[in-house]
């Protein structure tokens, strides 16, 4: 086991086991929404987003339990956009991380409001003073989720998803789309731990620039899983995009020079980190992982 692989393997416990507290038991008349919540965001996904609130967070010295909170909020609303994303009126999945969507599992109706409660509980661990003991820094941290997650971000950029197969999209309109599609949070993601820390400007840019360019290489590596990735291995279907007609890095660079630019980005990012020094090291990793891997 590698240095990353360890390292992904303890956030996600530490951070399966946080979600696990944090979100409601499934009991009361409330029951089956709080355990669509549960099925949605626990046992189960790569933690990415998590392990970068965790690695930003320790470049500033920020306790781990409070960066474990970010983590489980961010864990949130990336599951939350899964649901929805997954629902017929969207992408129409039946198949996520290996198991039945939560829209199939349930039905469509508390699909979507243990989407909206996902969305939500994140806002409510976030401004809770045990995510952090100041409240402009619980403020900073509520703005730029919200920022990263709605319509000049993850929201924006599923809106652009679904006209991406209506019309003649280029290759800077795509990259703007997927920017906001997983860019933003990725940057909230990864700045995080600079708010936390109180950082500067230039150590909270650097990370910006890393969480940019790292979020395009994550999208184009994922563009390339959907038309060379094996089902069973990558967790849902493949191929909807090329068969959608969807604009897509892939469809207009075609699989090599998009590959390419994956790995040319995945080495920008790093370049990024070099304010930190050793320090980044574990981001650097994560660099080189989305574009190596499989699932």
């Amino acid at each position: 086991m590698t240095d990353l692989q360890r390292a992904m393997a303890d956030v996600a416990a530490r951070v399966e086991k946080t979600l696990d507290r944090l979100l409601p038991k499934p009991v009361d008349t409330e029951a089956r929404l709080f355990e669509a919540m549960r099925y949605a965001t626990l046992g189960g996904g790569k933690r990415l987003r998590p392990l970068l609130v965790l690695a930003s967070a320790r470049l500033f010295n920020v306790a781990d339990d409070c960066a474990l909170r970010v983590a489980a909020a961010v864990e949130c609303v990336h599951c939350y956009s899964l649901v929805h994303d997954d629902l017929p009126a969207m992408d129409d999945d039946q198949l996520r991380r290996g198991r039945p969507t939560t829209h199939i599992q349930f039905d469509e109706a508390t699909a979507i409001l243990a989407g909206d409660a996902l969305l939500t509980l994140a806002f409510e661990i976030l401004s809770n003073p045990a995510t952090h003991e100041d409240p402009l820094v619980r403020c900073a941290l509520v703005s730029g989720l919200a920022k990263a997650a709605g319509g000049q971000g993850m929201v924006g950029g599923q809106m652009m998803d679904m006209m991406a197969g209506r019309g003649s999209f280029d290759i800077g309109a795509v990259t703007r789309l997927q920017r906001l599609k997983t860019g933003e949070l990725f940057a909230f993601a990864c700045q995080s731990g600079a708010i936390l820390g109180r950082a500067d400007g230039a150590r909270r840019q650097a990370l910006a620039a890393y969480a940019h360019d790292l979020g395009l290489a994550f999208q184009i590596a994922d563009d390339l899983l959907d038309i060379e990735g094996r089902e069973e291995e990558v967790g849902k279907k493949t191929g909807k995009d090329a068969a959608a007609g969807k604009a897509t890095f892939v469809s207009i660079l075609g699989p090599e020079r998009a590959r390419a630019q994956a790995n040319l980005l995945a080495e920008q990012a790093s370049r990024h980190l070099d304010i930190f020094e050793d320090r980044a090291e574990t981001l650097r990793q994560v660099a080189r992982f989305v574009v190596d891997r499989r699932v």
